[in-house]
C-alpha cells in the first residue's frame, strides 16, 4: 500500500502510481488465470464436453427454447404518435390468464383491421414506422406484444405465443366483428408461424406473411451446429403441416436476399398453400428491410391485396 501525501501534487502522481500498479497486477492475473484455464480445457477436453452436455440435458425444453428462439425487449420506447398516427392501448388476458399488451390504430376509411404479428427481436416500439405502411395500405392495424415482450407479462413458448394469437383475435372479435370489418391477419418472420396457425384454427378473410420459414427444424439447418440443439428444445413451428388447410386468399411475401430466412422457404410455403394465393418477392430486400427496400410498392400491393378480398 502507498501512503497518502499531503502535496495535491505529490497525492495525484501517488494515486496514479497505485492505479498503475493495481491494473497491472490485474492484468497479470487475468493473463495467468486464462491461460490456466486453457490448459485445463485441452488437458480434461472430455470431462468439459461432457459437463456442458449434462448443462444443457438438464436445462428445462422452455429454458432451451427461450435461449435460442426469443430476443425480447422490455422497454417501450416508441409509439404511433411518433410517426403521426393516433392509437389506442389495449391490453388483454390470454386463456392462460396472461396479461398482453398492444396496440389499435384506426383508420378513418378503412373495414378491414390487420392483425399484425411481429417477429421474435423486440417489442412493438420497434415497429411503428412498419405499422405507419401497413395503415398507409388502408387498414386499421392491431398489434401485440407477445408474452415477455415490451409490457406484456410471462415468458415467451411456442403454445404460448398461439394462445397470444388467440387473445388478439378474440378481443378483435368482441371490439370490432360486429360492425362488419373484415379480419386480414400479418405475420413477420417468427410472426407468419402464428399467423398461420391461428388461420388454421379461425375463420379470417385473408393471410399475409412476410419472411416466412417453413419449420423451425428447416431454421436451424441453416445454424448448425446450435440447430442441433433444437430438438432438445422441442420446438415446431410447423407452417408446412397447416397451411394446406388455410383457404382463405394468402399474400406470401420475400425479399429475394434475405440472409435470415432463405428465400426458398418462403416460396415453399407458396408452393404448398391453396388458392387463391399471391407470391411477393422484393428483389434486393433482406430480412429486416424489406418494407423499406419495396417501398411504395409494398403499400401499393397490400392495398391491392386487401381491396380484391
Amino acid at each position: 500500500m502507498i501512503d497518502l501525501i499531503e502535496d495535491s501534487g505529490n497525492c495525484r502522481l501517488a494515486t496514479m502510481v497505485s492505479k498503475e500498479v493495481l491494473e497491472s497486477t490485474l492484468g497479470r492475473d487475468m493473463t495467468v488465470t486464462w491461460k490456466a484455464a486453457g490448459i485445463f480445457l485441452k488437458r480434461h477436453w472430455l470431462f468439459t464436453g461432457l459437463l456442458l452436455f449434462v448443462i444443457i440435458v438438464s436445462m428445462t425444453t422452455r429454458a432451451l427454447e427461450r435461449l435460442f428462439v426469443y430476443y425480447p425487449t422490455k422497454d417501450v420506447d416508441t409509439s404511433p404518435s411518433m410517426v403521426g398516427l393516433h392509437y389506442q392501448d389495449i391490453f388483454l388476458v390470454t386463456e392462460d390468464k396472461v396479461r398482453l399488451h398492444g396496440w389499435f390504430v384506426p383508420h378513418p376509411k378503412s373495414r378491414s383491421t390487420l392483425l399484425v404479428f411481429h417477429g421474435n427481436a423486440g417489442n412493438i416500439s420497434h415497429r411503428v414506422h412498419w405499422i405507419k405502411m401497413l395503415h398507409e395500405a388502408a387498414g386499421h392495424v392491431l398489434i401485440i406484444d407477445y408474452r415477455g415482450y415490451g409490457k406484456s407479462e410471462g415468458q415467451p413458448f411456442e403454445e404460448g405465443l398461439y394462445r397470444d394469437a388467440r387473445a388478439a383475435y378474440e378481443w378483435w372479435t368482441r371490439e370490432r366483428a360486429a360492425s362488419g370489418e373484415k379480419l386480414v391477419l400479418v405475420g413477420e418472420s417468427i410472426g407468419g408461424s402464428v399467423a398461420v396457425d391461428l388461420a388454421s384454427r379461425r375463420p379470417v378473410t385473408g393471410l399475409i406473411l412476410q419472411s416466412p420459414f417453413t419449420t423451425a427444424w428447416d431454421m436451424a439447418k441453416t445454424i448448425l451446429p446450435i440447430g442441433l440443439l433444437q430438438p432438445i428444445a422441442r420446438v415446431h413451428f410447423d407452417s408446412v403441416a397447416k397451411i394446406a388447410g388455410i383457404r382463405c386468399p394468402k399474400l406470401i411475401i420475400h425479399g429475394n436476399r434475405d440472409e435470415i430466412v432463405p428465400f426458398r422457404m418462403g416460396k415453399k410455403l407458396y408452393d404448398l398453400a391453396q388458392p387463391p394465393k399471391q407470391f411477393y418477392e422484393v428483389p434486393g430486400a433482406g430480412h429486416n428491410d424489406l418494407p423499406w427496400v419495396a417501398g411504395g410498392d409494398y403499400i401499393a400491393r397490400l392495398r391491392d391485396f386487401l381491396q380484391s378480398l
